[in-house]
């Protein structure tokens, strides 16, 4: 049995042992002839955005052997002289565009596989409307083949119509600044209601929550999921499960993690976050935005796996007593910060002050 696209079957002459993958795609058909004698045709690396990773992890080492071949972006790479280790590369076949955001900045070279040749049309228009229409696309077409051709044009009034699968699209960005990578970004890139963490109350959780690689945040009470988004963008491949038991913030939450390219890395829980608890993974970090108490700071420390972090932030009386209790239990460290904003006062600037931010920080 012979499983692959309708380009590789027929490359391969696979003839009435061919399976076409199934539409959604899934790698059921391929395990339920396990024992039997198989073969998957994938191109290039299968292991780099590729069928090979799905199949193994659902297979004993001794079940396969892999035989890769130069992958597409090694392929791009050699036609375009580009250092791999510098390039950003994704495969955009099944996910959003806004998945290049986090590294969408003047300077940065991407190449991206897309599903089919209206997919690069597609790119440049969406690059045009984020600000990076001045970008220079090379258009990579059927790599290693005798149909392989490549065209470079720019986003903006992007006008090739004539573009066929298999293809890859190389990007020089140029055009918008991109987002910035420290901790707290302007609030106003953010759907809100109005209820979230401000910025530099944003930056200083962030600071205590210390995002590593690969680490799960709980976000209990997640209001618009700024901490959460800012979480998943602090390093690769952080996840975050966002708690809101409100049905319009939990809306606002996964806009944002829509509009921010970390779908499904930001999860939404709409819930209490008392009842979500049971069904989270493990957590390499909490935070509790406001409005908690001793005995929900008590049920979600006693979660806490070893070294994992815990912060809340108070702004009121009440919550502030809480965390003088929860320090007085567990120790950690209290931060007080008062910030104050110029505004005008009559003919004349003066400084609004904000309400002062508790915060209570500690590492089980």
């Amino acid at each position: 049995m012979i499983f692959g696209g309708p380009r590789h079957l027929a490359l391969a002459g696979a003839g009435e042992r061919g399976r076409e993958w199934p539409v959604p795609f899934s790698i059921a058909p391929v395990l339920a002839e396990r024992g039997r004698r198989t073969v998957v045709l994938a191109s290039g690396d299968p292991f780099w955005f590729g069928a090979g990773g799905s199949l193994a992890a659902h297979l004993a080492p001794g079940d396969w052997t892999c035989h890769p071949a130069p992958s597409t972006f090694s392929l791009a790479a050699a036609r375009l002289g580009w250092r791999l280790e510098q390039i950003h590369c994704f495969g955009l076949h099944a996910t959003p565009f806004s998945r290049l955001l986090p590294v969408l900045t003047r300077g940065q070279r991407l190449i991206c596989l897309v599903r089919d040749g209206a997919a690069a049309g597609d790119l440049a228009r969406w690059l045009t409307g984020r600000g990076f229409g001045p970008s220079l696309l090379t258009i990579l077409e059927s790599l290693g083949g005798p149909r392989e051709r490549l065209r470079a044009a720019q986003a903006e009034g992007f006008a090739l119509t004539d573009v066929t699968a298999p293809v890859a699209v190389a990007v020089e960005v140029a055009g918008a600044r991109g987002l910035p990578r420290a901790a707290g970004l302007p609030d106003d890139l953010f759907a809100s209601d109005g209820v979230m963490t401000k910025r530099p109350a944003r930056a200083l959780t962030l600071s205590a929550l210390a995002p590593r690689a690969g680490e799960v945040l709980w976000d209990l009470g997640a209001g618009s999921g700024s901490v959460s988004v800012e979480w998943c963008l602090a390093a690769p491949d952080c996840a975050a499960r966002a708690v809101e038991s409100r049905a319009d913030r939990a809306a606002l939450i996964r806009a944002n993690a829509e509009s921010f390219g970390l779908v499904p890395r930001l999860a939404v829980h709409e819930s209490d976050w008392a009842d979500a608890l049971a069904d989270l993974p493990p957590p390499d970090a909490v935070f509790l935005g406001g409005g908690a108490d001793l005995a929900g700071i008590e049920t979600v420390f006693a979660l806490l796996p070893p070294c994992a972090r815990l912060v809340a932030n108070a702004v009121t009386i009440d919550t502030e007593m809480a965390l003088v209790a929860a320090r007085a239990r567990f120790g950690g460290t209290l931060l007080r910060c008062d910030l104050a904003e110029a505004a005008p006062l009559g003919r004349m600037t003066g400084w609004l002050p904000a309400r002062p931010l508790v915060q209570w920080s500690v590492t089980r």
